[in-house]
């Protein structure tokens, strides 16, 4: 019997020292499904626009935020746990759940800012028209769902694909990953595929 309750006691120890799993932080102003589904009702269906002329620089990103840190920084700190940074603000430790594939990371360098609706997508959906002060704050938006810490690999994989061609390898992600795409296209007034729309519809119905 004693052998028991220390058989036990020590299994209760364990577990309550045991660390608990990273939850990942979801980025701000995440619509309700209801309200996602209104936003892509009324999204403008269009041919995606042509790439000519198109440039990551044409999105100056990673701007000063506040004080040494620029936006990759802030997205860092604000989507890790336990994150600690130097004089500079680049993160020297820390701990990053990537929600696309479910992996956790402690070092910042396998870890990238994934833009939700990609610069080229934007480009070809309406902002090429735009002025380099409206690309700027859309490639720099901490205000709304753009902007989320990610695996490395699976954001260099992703590219500039829309979710008609590209998922988070995470099914049960999908429909985050739709209202967040939703929100920021309908914010920005940009434009989608027929088949952009019929994928997240699709992925709104996982919801």
């Amino acid at each position: 019997m004693r052998s028991t309750i220390f058989a036990v006691l020590a299994l209760v120890a364990l577990v309550s020292t045991a660390p608990a799993p990273l939850i990942a932080r979801a980025p701000p102003n995440i619509p309700t499904n209801s309200d996602a589904q209104t936003q892509l009702v009324g999204l403008t269906v269009a041919a995606q626009g042509s790439q000519t002329g198109y440039s990551r620089d044409l999105f100056p990103h990673w701007t000063t935020q506040s004080g040494t840190c620029n936006t990759r920084e802030t997205v860092l700190k604000r989507d890790g746990t336990s994150v600690v940074t130097d004089s500079a603000c680049a993160s020297t430790s820390g701990q990053w759940f990537s929600p696309y594939d479910g992996a956790t990371w402690s070092a910042a360098s396998d870890v990238d800012i994934d833009h939700v609706v990609p610069l080229s997508n934007a480009w070809k959906s309406g902002a090429a028209s735009w002025a380099t002060a409206r690309r700027q704050a859309f490639a720099n938006d901490l205000t709304n769902p753009q902007l989320i810490a990610v695996t490395d690999n699976v954001n260099q994989a992703k590219g500039d694909q829309g979710p008609e061609s590209w998922k988070p390898p995470v099914t049960s992600y999908y429909c985050t990953y739709a209202k967040m795409w939703i929100k920021v296209k309908s914010v920005y007034s940009l434009t989608v595929t027929s088949a952009e729309k019929s994928a997240l519809t699709s992925m709104l119905n996982s919801c």
